[in-house]
């Protein structure tokens, strides 16, 4: 893959919005280290503590920033001087299921009594409590109590959509979210506190908007039936000449005026634009027409305009499009590509940096030699 990407700056020490916050991160998989590393990104300085069983990574997207340590989690004297470490840390970042760092001798009680200051974040699927707090599951079962499984998808049955809506959206953004809320509480009155993190709360969360509308009256509890689930003949994905497709949210009428004209949608039957009950027919008739070019023709003919049409571009395809290459939105950081840091700050920038390994031992001289800066009541 030949992207034409920027490449990632690393600078000699972290920068950005959240130079100097002190993250502890007890390694998992999926949303705490996503939003592991978008604190690290926007310049914390992030401690990943592995077990001796998990191999440190220094390539890829999630892993970067960080300072990686294996620590033997079954051993009394590296488990104290983790604990140390804690002692200097802002915030705790640990993904494992309920119970779990009360055993490895992290409990939260114990940790905010020796350090007022932490903010102890945990990231779960069901959360810390509730009749499925500890069964095992995946981001598919924590999305599909919300209602958000049962929206997404065509008429016949519901479709996975990727692992972003519990993990990603529902879990990791919740918590990110959540730790800058309690790092602003902490500032004015000192304190630390436990951040309860569920995807499925997240999830829930992320459908308040279709559930106003359903309480409203304005949406079914179908699915392909809606304005924005594919059910409207002008907000989907439509399959084009050579077999790829072409994406159309032509929502407003201006909008939807422009998508007519260039499409060749004339038809007094497309003037009824919001007449749902014939959306399943124009709908096929919109499919037959882009099925007359390919996605990249299409592609030409809307480009300019207002019509809300834009390319399905793969995994590949993506960091070549002329606008991710203008905004950089992808990088090569060591040869691998992945996503830049987002979102962009006019003065503190975010920066994509390299992870490398440490010892606890290093750690805790250089977090003894730099104190954490006093809390500043307001």
């Amino acid at each position: 893959m030949e992207a034409k990407v920027a490449a990632a700056v690393k600078p000699p020490a972290p920068i950005g919005a959240l130079a100097g916050l002190r993250v502890i991160e007890f390694a998992g998989l999926g949303p705490g280290p996503f939003a592991s590393m978008l604190l690290a990104d926007m310049g914390a300085e992030v401690v990943t503590v592995m077990r001796q069983e998990q191999k440190p990574s220094s390539t890829g997207a999630l892993m970067r920033g960080r300072r990686q340590v294996v620590a033997n989690l079954k051993d009394p004297t590296t488990v104290g001087k983790v604990r140390d470490l804690v002692d200097r840390a802002d915030v705790l970042v640990e993904g494992y299921r309920p119970g779990v760092m009360e055993r490895l001798g992290f409990a939260p009680e114990e940790l905010m009594r020796r350090n007022k200051r932490l903010i102890y974040a945990r990231m779960t699927g069901w959360g810390q409590f509730g009749p499925l707090a500890h069964s095992a599951g995946h981001d598919i079962n924590y999305i599909a109590i919300t209602g958000a499984l049962h929206a997404i998808g065509g008429g016949n049955r519901p479709v996975p959509p990727l692992n972003l809506v519990g993990d990603y959206g529902g879990g990791a953004l919740y918590l990110v979210v959540g730790i800058l809320a309690a790092l602003f509480e902490r500032q004015r009155s000192g304190r630390g506190q436990i951040i309860d993190a569920a995807m499925c709360d997240g999830a829930a969360s992320l459908m308040s908007a279709f559930f106003d509308l359903f309480h409203a009256g304005h949406w079914k509890d179908d699915r392909q039936s809606n304005l924005v689930d594919g059910g409207a003949h002008f907000y989907g994905v439509y399959e084009c000449a050579d077999g790829k497709f072409i994406s159309v949210g032509a929502i407003e009428p201006q909008f939807y005026a422009q998508l007519r004209k260039l499409a060749g949608l004339g038809g007094e039957d497309f003037d009824a634009q919001m007449d749902q009950a014939s959306w399943p027919t124009l709908r096929e008739e919109v499919a037959a027409v882009f099925r007359t070019k390919s996605r990249d023709e299409w592609t030409a003919i809307m480009a300019g305009s207002d019509a809300c049409v834009a390319p399905v571009l793969s995994l590949t395809e993506a960091p070549d499009h002329p606008h991710m290459i203008e905004r950089s939105t992808f990088i090569l950081q060591d040869g691998v590509l992945q996503p830049a840091p987002a979102p962009r700050f006019s003065r503190t920038a975010s920066v994509a940096r390299r992870s490398i390994d440490g010892t606890l031992e290093d750690l805790a001289q250089e977090w003894s030699d730099h104190a954490i800066p006093m809390v500043t009541h307001l």
